[in-house]
């Protein structure tokens, strides 16, 4: 009788487990299915994204640089476990943005020889990993700077015009969400490395020439598009990131004073944004990807991960892009909030996109 009764709690407790997951499921498809309706109404075309290996789906496998992550085990998440170009296991935060508004499953990248008329109207990303919003950052690495990327989405913008004629193509460009994500290369690879910058600039002046640099590429795109929405992703904390624990020796704790430069940076860009929206009168929104990374970092149980000071590839500390290259990994990268010693996970990546959508639907959309 004991054993009969435990048989039905069980299943009891399982029938309900079951309606409380299709419940969060319809749930989540509701939400998703009324964001769409929002983008739509709201005509939203397409999204195109500038940016650093957050936001590269592959244009670094088309250049002469080391920054490329076309092999495994990148991309081992990814169907058929074949390796894009995307610094992670899987998915960027912006493929899971274009797959919620209902455009692409995944991005594609402007230089990708595979790229068809589809893909042009509905998602394209510029971006280049070891870029950033200095030019020099981007020399440095052979990594598109932002200025180019700009140029290729004025070639973008000719391809469309013979695609669908000069009126759509207008429209199309108007009314883009237009993304931009960089501003870690420009510290941890420039500024905090190399002597040139900080030889010119202190911190925070150089955080000023950043913030200068963002705001007239994004000028030139209002001016020479039409744009009309902009979400711009803050750098994440930097001192957080596994390959800057292990350089601090230090694996128990983030790096304070880099996070510091992180958020005083963050903050600029936000209080930038306002400027751009009161001057052109276009519709912005800072995405902050500092604090829900700093979240899962701190509480990782909120998020289901157990690893947050080391990476999934290698030994976790120290590898990512080439010295990643051919490594084994992790038994569950869900568990991880970094894929390599630098980049986020797909799991974190799709926990970033998340707040990003929220962001997007109350800033943009609304």
């Amino acid at each position: 009788m004991k054993s009969i009764k435990m048989s039905v709690r069980l299943i009891i407790l399982i029938f309900l487990a079951l309606v409380l997951f299709h419940h969060n499921a319809v749930l989540e498809a509701i939400e998703i299915g009324e964001l769409r309706k929002v983008a739509a109404k709201n005509n939203v075309t397409c999204i195109l994204v500038f940016g650093d290996s957050s936001v590269d789906p592959g244009n670094n496998n088309h250049l002469s640089t080391l920054n490329k992550a076309n092999y495994l085990p990148y991309g081992l998440d990814l169907s058929n476990s074949q390796p894009t170009g995307r610094f992670s296991n899987g998915k960027l935060a912006t493929d899971f943005i274009a797959e919620a508004l209902g455009y692409v499953n995944m991005t594609r990248g402007f230089l990708d020889p595979q790229i068809n008329n589809m893909d042009m109207l509905h998602g394209i990303s510029f971006a280049s990993a070891g870029s950033g919003y200095d030019d020099l950052t981007a020399n440095l690495s052979n990594a598109m700077s932002l200025a180019k990327q700009r140029e290729y989405l004025r070639h973008y913008e000719i391809h469309l015009r013979q695609m669908v004629g000069a009126e759509k193509a207008r429209e199309t460009m108007k009314n883009a969400l237009y993304i931009l994500s960089m501003g870690t290369n420009d510290f941890l690879q420039n500024y905090f490395v190399e002597v040139v910058r900080s030889k010119q600039y202190s911190v925070e002046q150089y955080q000023n020439f950043l913030i200068h640099s963002m705001f007239t590429h994004v000028k030139d795109i209002i001016h020479g598009v039409g744009a009309r929405r902009l979400a711009v992703v803050g750098v994440p904390p930097l001192g957080c990131e596994p390959l800057i624990r292990t350089i601090r020796d230090d694996e128990t704790k983030c790096d304070d004073d880099l996070n510091k430069v992180a958020f005083s940076f963050n903050l600029k860009l936000k209080r930038e944004l306002q400027t751009l929206k009161r001057l052109f009168g276009i519709k912005a929104s800072f995405i902050d990807i500092y604090s829900i990374i700093q979240e899962a970092v701190q509480n990782p149980h909120k998020f289901g991960f157990e690893e947050t000071s080391k990476g999934c590839c290698g030994t976790g500390t120290t590898e990512y892009g080439e010295t990643c290259k051919g490594l084994t990994t992790c038994a569950d990268r869900t568990k991880f909030v970094f894929w390599d010693a630098v980049h986020p996970s797909e799991k974190m990546h799709k926990i970033m996109a998340d707040e990003a959508l929220k962001a997007i639907n109350t800033d943009l959309l609304s």
